[in-house]
């Protein structure tokens, strides 16, 4: 038995999560630790929110909150929310939580002990009609590099160079829209990448499991040269900057960059999950507590990709302690809104909450897996979404389910039917089930989403082949005890296939095993196919599911593409 350790972005604090968010880093991260749970594995899925930076007392002034209340509430929604999609979270925890900040200020401390962290006189752009500091994210203007006008102050998405603020041509404050800006003093404290670039380049080589844009995007900053970044932030909510556990002197009203506490949380919500379950958070995390046997998944963004490959590497390796590191990083690219990028700031796109509204969250969980921005940005269109889910869910495994099990209502009474021998139909489907089964076993274990989709489809196909061409309803007028062993045969397809989609698809797939009185979550499928295709015993009483999906017909299409064009 394996141990996987698995963490996906954090989404931030500051309102319901789009389903583009759900694309790139939480679904995949949770099929993938679904299926390693199906395999026996011990397997700790652990997610946060990531509370602090200038968004969430910007979004808490709006609501008329204090930004710890508004924080509670929103953590809250987005726990709640996530569990309705089925997100099989382990722990979701909270980036202002007392042990992230411990963990955070514990790093910082180590750091500068190894001279990797320095305080340094900064000049940053401070907005006169704001009467504050403008983080980096709070600062717009064109890129030096590709001249995109909407580039931020750390990080142009355009062109994805890592930016200083000051590096902005013509730059605006995010908040007011005010151009009277200026350049002034204050103190911060910088993480000296620099010093680590060899170190992480080096480390880099160590990991040949990180997917290709993953490792591209790294690669690109490596080449490019690393800057020293500046880990404190003229702020009031964060982690305060402190020094052996007392305030830094002259960092009162500072706290550390959501960039440098944000990755921390990953361990200190590991360390909440184990002080509210008994269990112990080191074996995950430290190598001289047994971490070394543990399999680190990263599943993310691109836009997160930089911050994961060098700064917080930079973080756990520069610390000189034995932390384990991410052993394979999934990047994503973007899924995009008719052309334009879906944004939570800009209300743009289809968001959980309204999705859940509109279908099913089996339907959402089977596009979003199937049509993946895996290996390129890909475009949400509704004509999409409604032929996935009626050509791939309810034509194809609603329809096989539905059929063979009202079958077996109507003609043996409800009750798995005894009797029959295997014929050649039947060896060829046992072979042809093989081969498909190591497929998906095999684009599981590789993470590729879109495959993986790919071939659980073609198994549900295999399904209705199988019954077009050994037609129960035909050989049942002459031959009952050849049609109990074809029924027989696709009912035990029918759970082989809810076991195996549970992963993307675990509503439908518990609806399907309880209808077979067989156990969810389930155990996945043995080598020997044959055996797994008489799985269920005999005489057993099952029932038909209710209609797994529901088609979606034109007019209601026609009715969520006219209440969502505005977004367009």
């Amino acid at each position: 038995m394996a141990r996987i350790l698995i963490t996906s972005a954090l989404p931030y604090i500051n309102g319901i999560k789009h389903i583009g968010n759900l694309a790139g880093s939480m679904l995949p991260a949770d099929v993938y630790a679904r299926f390693q749970r199906s395999r026996g594995h011990e397997t700790l899925y652990i997610c946060a929110t990531d509370e602090h930076g200038t968004p969430a007392e910007l979004a808490a002034a709006a609501a008329g909150q204090d930004v710890f209340t508004y924080c509670e509430e929103q953590h809250r929604l987005q726990h709640d929310i996530g569990r309705r999609f089925g997100l099989s979270w382990d722990w979701f925890g909270r980036s202002s939580s007392p042990q992230n900040a411990r963990l955070t200020q514990h790093f910082a401390d180590v750091l500068e002990d190894r001279n990797l962290i320095e305080e340094r006189v900064d000049r940053l752009v401070y907005s006169l009609d704001d009467k504050r500091f403008l983080p980096d994210r709070y600062i717009e203007g064109t890129c030096p590099h590709c001249a995109y006008e909407r580039a931020r102050g750390d990080q142009c998405d355009n062109c994805g160079r890592l930016l200083d603020p000051v590096d902005l041509i013509r730059p605006y404050s995010v908040i007011s829209g005010s151009r009277n800006l200026e350049v002034r003093e204050t103190r911060h404290l910088y993480l000296l990448q620099t010093r680590m670039q060899d170190r992480i380049r080096a480390w880099l080589d160590t990991k040949p499991e990180f997917s290709s844009l993953a490792r591209s995007i790294a690669l690109k900053h490596l080449d490019e040269g690393l800057i020293d970044r500046g880990v404190t932030r003229d702020l009031s909510w964060g982690v305060p900057v402190a020094r052996g556990g007392q305030v830094r002197p002259g960092f009162e009203g500072k706290v550390f960059y959501v960039w440098f506490d944000a990755p921390i949380e990953y361990i200190g919500a590991t360390e909440e999950w184990a002080e509210a379950t008994g269990a112990d958070w080191r074996r995950w995390w430290r190598t001289d507590a047994g971490a070394d046997d543990v399999r680190y998944v990263e599943f993310m963004g691109k836009d997160n990709v930089a911050f994961h490959t060098v700064s917080f590497p930079a973080t756990l390796l520069g610390s000189g302690e034995p932390w384990k590191t991410v052993d394979v990083l999934k990047a994503f690219n973007w899924l995009n809104w008719y052309g334009g990028k879906f944004s939570t700031s800009q209300g743009r796109g289809v968001f959980m909450d309204q999705a859940l509204e509109l279908a099913p969250a089996d339907c959402w969980r089977w596009y979003l897996t199937a049509n993946a921005p895996e290996h390129s940005d890909t475009a949400f269109t509704w004509e999409i979404f409604q032929a996935s889910v009626n050509r791939d869910l309810a034509d194809v495994l609603g329809n096989f389910v539905n059929r063979i099990t009202r079958f077996c209502e109507s003609r043996f009474e409800g009750v798995v039917p005894t009797g029959g021998a295997p014929g050649p139909i039947e060896d060829r489907l046992y072979a042809d089930v093989a081969a498909q089964l190591a497929e998906i076993t095999l684009q599981f274990e590789a993470i590729e989403v879109r495959k993986l989709a790919q071939a659980l489809r073609a198994l549900w196909v295999l399904g209705n082949e199988y019954l077009q061409e050994a037609a129960p309803w035909t050989v049942i007028r002459t031959d009952r005890t050849r049609a109990a062993l074809i029924v027989r045969t696709a009912l035990n397809l029918a759970a082989l296939f809810a076991r195996v989609s549970a992963p993307v698809i675990p509503f439908a797939s518990e609806a399907i095993l309880l209808a077979l009185g067989e156990r969810f979550p389930p155990i996945w499928p043995g080598d020997d196919v044959r055996a797994e295709l008489a799985r269920l015993p005999e005489g057993r009483k099952i029932a038909a599911p209710p209609v797994l999906f529901g088609k979606i017909e034109d007019a209601e299409l026609a009715g969520w593409m006219e209440r969502f064009k505005g977004r367009e």
